[in-house]
């Protein structure tokens, strides 16, 4: 996602929840623990060559259950959201 985009992530409360989850695909991991992105996910995506995603892990019961991938420009994005307030009213003002 662009910075400064109107855009809104489905990285956020309002977004998975609203059910926009869904298997896309399946992908096989190699000997060397690198899989690919299938191409048509990877450009309705936006993901180009790079690219950074974060790689976030769910745990349930000290497994790792789940794994999510996002965009690191839209997590940066999102942190600044959460936390500008947070850091606003701790932080001396100018």
């Amino acid at each position: 996602m662009a910075v400064g985009s109107k855009k809104k992530s489905c990285c956020t409360p309002e977004g998975p929840a609203a059910g926009c989850c869904r298997v896309e695909s399946l992908v096989s991991v190699d000997d060397r623990g690198q899989m690919v992105l299938p191409k048509e996910l990877r450009d309705r995506a936006d993901i180009k060559a790079g690219d950074k995603l974060a790689v976030v892990a769910w745990e349930r019961e000290g497994a790792v259950c789940c794994i999510t991938l996002i965009k690191a420009d839209a997590l940066a994005e999102q942190i600044k959201g959460f936390l500008g307030p947070i850091l606003g009213s701790v932080l001396p003002s100018k």
